[in-house]
């Protein structure tokens, strides 16, 4: 049978319409399967559920300018509407000393600002450098600076950031009070452990003790505290939607180094003459040695002393403290993290592990008895390990922490940092109304 000339047209055509799609099907499926590929590492990347169109990813840029060095913090975020944001990534560099030793040269702090914006613009996308809020916080060692000199220092380092390819408002820098310094590393706790996402789980209170001052702050649940307490420290604010009202109390001149420069008997900023010498009966009596601090550089000696060390020592302590720490009793009900230098030696000496953990305040008073009772051992590479432990071991009883009560200890929460510095940079975002909810 002839197949008519019609019908034969449309087989061709059919079969060539069969054959381009197959072609064009086996040519795209590459495609797809990168695409599908990209989808799941892009959901890898965030560690999360797949994400909506309008997550954002948002970057903020924290200056730390502390009594011992300049660190800069870049913190990487990401926000779904209507939710608060997740931290996702943490870039950390730090450059000694810190921005007080540059006090009567200025321009010297130009070149480690600078360093530390290089690693800035190597970190943040260059798409997003307009938009990414920067700040600087300078800690005790500014503070105690004269105010001239201060300002001098500041105006200089404001100057670099403003001239950076950040988002810089004129209010880019400026002397952090002690008592927002615990309330941004309350902050920055609380947002780690969940609890500013979920209120009703109950805050933990925050220790720190840095190397000019020590802070200590907790939220509010006892009206008799409320009404004993003075009305400066007592600080209420809102973040995100939620109010909340803490106590906090910065101690200016008992961090570690400036509490043991008043131990060994030295005054704050002034040097000693060419033949004066420090002592200091937390140290053996065939003890010498040298120790800079804010630049300069004490002969310390040790101190022959009727009594054993620790117990010579655990006065001296007690004089530098004696009436200056305000006791605040409902304390030891409350859960509280300690940081910085708590944590620091509480590692150093074994007492927890790299990641941190939990302390009796009584496995600090027996270390430090452990320490000044064999003094030769630590006084080549720790000379004043004696003296730090037992002023930690009193500081915190002082405070208020009854020898049997158990602290947590970390320097980090799900990798991140467990300073201020992230509180503060979460705290600024929010007034800018970067985060919205």
């Amino acid at each position: 049978m002839k197949i008519p000339k019609l019908y034969y047209a449309f087989g061709i055509f059919g079969s060539a319409i069969i054959i381009v799609a197959y072609v064009k099907w086996n040519d795209f499926s590459p495609v797809l399967e990168t695409t599908e590929r990209a989808v799941v590492n892009l959901e890898k990347q965030f560690n999360s559920e797949p994400s909506g169109m309008d997550q954002k990813v948002l970057y903020g840029i924290m200056f730390d300018a502390g009594s011992s060095g300049t660190r800069i913090h870049i913190f990487k975020f990401t926000q779904n509407p209507k939710e608060t944001p997740k931290v996702i990534d943490e870039t950390f560099r730090a450059l000694k000393p810190g921005l007080s030793a540059y006090a009567d040269n200025v321009d010297e702090s130009a070149q480690g600002i600078n360093e530390l914006l290089a690693v800035a613009k190597e970190v943040v996308p260059t798409e997003l450098w307009k938009s990414t809020p920067l700040i600087l916080k300078a800690t005790a060692g500014l503070r105690l600076l004269p105010g001239e000199k201060a300002n001098e220092l500041l105006n200089k380092v404001k100057n670099i950031l403003l001239e950076s390819p950040f988002f810089v408002k004129d209010d880019c820098i400026s002397i952090l009070e002690g008592a927002d310094e615990g309330i941004f590393a309350w902050i920055t706790v609380n947002f780690l452990t969940g609890s500013l996402n979920d209120p009703t789980k109950g805050s933990a209170g925050m220790l720190e003790l840095g190397g000019g001052s020590t802070q200590i702050t907790f939220q509010l649940s006892s009206e008799t505290t409320l009404e004993e307490t003075s009305p400066s420290d007592i600080i209420s604010f809102q973040m995100f939607n939620h109010k909340y009202k803490l106590y906090s109390h910065s101690y200016l001149g008992l961090g570690l180094g400036s509490a043991r420069l008043a131990v060994l008997g030295g005054v704050q900023g002034q040097a000693l003459k060419e033949d004066e010498e420090l002592t200091s009966p937390c140290s053996s009596p065939d003890f010498q040695g040298e120790w800079e601090h804010a630049k300069i550089l004490y002969k310390i000696k040790g101190q022959k002393a009727g009594k054993p060390v620790y117990e010579s020592c655990f006065d001296e302590v007690t004089k530098i403290l004696h009436q200056k720490i305000h006791q605040i009793p409902e304390v030891k009900d409350l859960e509280f993290y300690a940081f910085a230098y708590y944590y620091d030696l509480a590692k150093d000496r074994g007492l927890i592990g790299k990641e941190g953990g939990t302390l009796a305040i009584s496995d600090f008073e027996t270390a430090a008895k452990n320490a000044c009772g064999n003094m030769e051992a630590h006084q080549g590479e720790h000379p004043f390990l004696c003296m730090d432990l037992t002023y930690i071991s009193l500081l915190l009883q002082e405070l208020g922490f009854p020898k049997s009560y158990v602290l947590k200890l970390a320097r980090k929460i799900n990798d991140v940092e467990t300073g201020w510095s992230l509180g503060a940079t979460l705290h600024y975002m929010d007034s800018l109304h970067i985060l919205q909810y």
